[in-house]
């Protein structure tokens, strides 16, 4: 058993705390490799912002278990290397599949998780939540519960069609299974292809698609349930079509990719939704700046070389949804 503290890890009960009271959103980037993981740590360093490392089971098996623990120690101790003496880090699981890989991410350093039962019957959820929530508070560990099925596609997650959250659920949901933190469904999307073109008008000035405004109805509904409770948003990555039109520029085709608008993400953060989980926009930057060096210098073959431009891509990236999207700069306990 390895305890997150050990690590320099926190959970996140006291930093939604202060996202919800400070009207701000803490940021839970996705990471696989290396350049992901020190591009988020050096955006939130510098920019002095609590951050929460996302890991899922793909990603987990991609990066292996036990380098990741030490990954997550390393994270900590770059992080005060940069400068920021008190770094707020979390290592989060996101969409747990099973007690049996919580379980397993809370014995190896984990100090939060998500268990995402949403696709189940309600009761079947409500119990395997439950579970995963007393066996990580025996560790202090907290638990991110779902209700609501969100569309797209992210690893092993895959839903067709959304379902929005019914806030006549969600005190029985939270009061029966203890979880922590509930993320909802209010129309966000998995993936870089978050609508159809059919459900999309075309903005007459730029003759980009404009997606369908998210349910804020859903979510004052949700509020209005459970007052003050942290709420989480996933899918809200907001496909960049600069680096859009950067990877088809260089040789990519990416048809139609359309995400969440950044107006819509700066309101959702004033509200009790203090995590906003990004993921698919560092692959857009990372792909991005790859193929660029591999267009403009095909004759180069050096992983430093192309990954170096593609993790600058990536922290700048961060930076710019820390500062002008969540607000989480300059929010750490302890400013150095």
């Amino acid at each position: 058993m390895i305890s997150y503290k050990e690590l320099g890890l926190v959970n996140t009960k006291d930093m939604f705390a202060k996202a919800i009271k400070g009207g701000y959103a803490i940021p839970a980037f996705n990471f696989n490799n290396m350049e992901q993981l020190q591009a988020i740590v050096k955006a939130a360093a510098e920019t002095k912002s609590p951050v929460i490392l996302q890991v899922s089971k793909g990603a987990r098996n991609y990066a292996n278990q036990t380098l990741l623990r030490y990954m997550a120690e390393g994270a900590v101790e770059y992080a005060k290397e940069l400068g920021c003496n008190h770094p707020e880090i979390v290592l989060h699981l996101d969409h747990g599949d099973s007690f049996e890989l919580c379980k397993s991410c809370i014995d190896m350093g984990f100090s939060s998780v998500m268990i995402d039962g949403s696709h189940l019957p309600y009761d079947e959820n409500v119990a395997l939540t439950k579970q995963v929530v007393e066996y990580a508070h025996q560790f202090d560990v907290t638990v991110e519960g779902e209700l609501g099925v969100l569309a797209g596609v992210e690893d092993e997650v895959v839903a067709e069609h959304h379902t929005y959250t019914r806030p006549e659920e969600v005190v029985d949901f939270v009061t029966k299974t203890g979880c922590d933190s509930l993320a909802i469904s209010i129309g966000t999307s998995h993936g870089a292809y978050k609508f159809k073109p059919e459900q999309c008008h075309v903005d007459p000035q730029t003759g980009r698609l404009v997606p369908p405004p998210l349910a804020f109805d859903v979510l004052d509904g949700v509020m209005n349930e459970l007052p003050g409770f942290p709420i989480v948003l996933h899918g809200s990555s907001s496909v960049p079509q600069e680096e859009v039109d950067a990877i088809n520029k260089f040789g990519g085709k990416l048809e139609a990719a359309i995400g969440i608008p950044e107006e819509e993400l700066r309101k959702a953060a004033k509200s009790s939704v203090c995590k906003i989980n990004i993921d698919s926009d560092s692959r857009l930057a990372m792909t991005a700046g790859i193929r660029k060096v591999f267009a403009e210098k095909p004759a180069e073959f050096d992983p430093r070389k192309y990954l170096g431009p593609a993790r600058d891509n990536m922290e700048k990236l961060y930076k710019h949804k820390i500062v002008s999207v969540l607000g989480s700069e300059n929010k750490l306990a302890q400013l150095d």
